[in-house]
């Protein structure tokens, strides 16, 4: 059993933030609030056993500034629900995702989880879109027992939440500092370092300390720390400060619309350096922001598109049939969430049927299993440390290259 980590700040927040989400999981009567404070559902007992499709939550943002990264998770979630019932669901028995906007911030998330967990009886949860959110949200979970996968929540200490919470998204530490090692590899002359990060959001702020950690390792000058808001449109004065020492790599830590506008307005100040973006840019939404300007931004993986093996064909067509274009990590990911959910749902069906257990027995069973099994997913072989951290074999470096219309891109893997 790993020790539930829930910092107090989080859990006052999430009691601020949700009155509701402070309640005993064992009542049988919790209400559940949505974005404008009004109660909006009453929770029915667990212990009655499914009958239908079995529900599982996707809590990924589809409004906000975040949605440019929720609606890929979207995408391949929807991709995963098919390719899954096709093959006959949970030994024939179909699965049915059950959609709650997160949002952009803690409240969102808080909402959409206490909707998934007491109105929709979810036997488990995909999300948040951001570690920011999972830090108020999962707890609620965690206090539920009910199983939380984040697909795209990289921060350090998502997973040591609590025993309910696992993660099919590669810590940030193991996966940032491939993009400094292809920069340098690229180019070997670098010697100062800028780096940016969005300080109101805590996945660029854990993102942030390992990128100027690894500057240090690789004995490379950190010149300038410059900060911003993921609201934030004009990055003007930062720009100009970092410039101003004449950096040869600039490193940024935000999300696709705040650093998508911040590579465009650092290219129309006259820097020709190299750029690395952290995995909140790792999203070809971020094309549309700083289009041609984007040429050349390298950005760490967790998933390519040419990874060898069944699965990830099957994703990869799907997904270039519906959306005319590569699919993204964020996609893959949600996708392999959904899989880790599926095939752990038929193991447990095979030990006792699932729809003979009550929703609070069949969701802490399937945590266990969850945590127990092996896959081989679209970003490659997986499994899980007893802590719900992945163990993943696989990764990669991309470089942004823009097509000459300044409009269209694509993700080039490095070699």
């Amino acid at each position: 059993m790993k020790r539930t980590i829930t910092q107090t700040t989080a859990f006052l927040a999430s009691c601020t933030l949700l009155l509701a989400a402070c309640g005993g999981s064992n009542t049988s009567t919790n209400t559940s609030t949505n974005n404008t404070g009004t109660n909006t559902a009453t929770n029915t007992s667990t212990t009655t056993s499914i009958s239908g499709p079995i529900p599982i939550g996707i809590a990924f943002a589809q409004t906000s500034n975040v949605a440019l990264l929720g609606q890929e998770g979207v995408a391949g979630a929807k991709i995963a629900e098919k390719y899954f019932n096709d093959q006959g669901g949970i030994n024939g028995t179909p699965i049915k995702l059950v959609f709650q906007d997160a949002g952009g911030d803690e409240a969102g998330a808080i909402n959409a989880f206490q909707t998934l967990i007491n109105k929709d009886k979810v036997v488990g949860i995909i999300g948040p879109t951001l570690s920011q959110q999972a830090f108020s949200a999962n707890p609620i979970a965690e206090r539920a027992k009910v199983p939380v996968i984040g697909a795209s929540t990289t921060a350090k200490g998502v997973p040591e939440i609590g025993d309910y919470i696992a993660r099919v998204s590669a810590p940030v530490s193991v996966v940032a500092p491939n993009s400094v090692k292809a920069a340098l590899k690229q180019n070997p002359n670098i010697k100062k370092v800028a780096v940016f990060y969005a300080q109101n959001d805590a996945f660029n702020k854990s993102e942030t300390e390992i990128f100027q950690k690894t500057v240090k390792e690789q004995g490379l000058e950190l010149v300038t720390v410059q900060k911003f808001q993921t609201t934030d449109t004009d990055f003007q004065a930062q720009a100009t400060n970092a410039l101003n020492l004449k950096p040869d790599l600039i490193i940024i830590s935000g999300l696709a619309a705040d650093g998508g506008n911040l590579v465009r307005q650092l290219r129309e100040l006259g820097y020709k350096g190299a750029i690395i973006g952290g995995n909140g840019l790792n999203t070809s939404n971020v094309l549309s922001v700083c289009k041609a300007l984007c040429d050349g931004v390298m950005i760490a993986q967790a998933y390519s598109p040419e990874h060898p093996g069944e699965i990830n064909a099957a994703f990869r067509k799907a997904y270039v049939e519906q959306y005319k274009k590569e699919p993204p990590q964020f996609s893959a990911q949600a996708f392999t969430a959904v899989q880790v959910y599926v095939e752990a749902l038929k193991a447990l069906d095979k030990k006792t049927k699932i729809t003979t257990l009550p929703v609070d027995k069949l969701r802490t069973e399937l945590n266990k299993q969850i945590l127990a099994g092996k896959y081989n997913t679209p970003i490659g072989e997986i499994s899980f440390t007893p802590e719900g951290e992945i163990v993943q074999k696989d990764f990669y470096v991309a470089q942004i290259k823009m097509e000459k219309d300044g409009n269209n891109g694509k993700f080039a893997f490095l070699k």
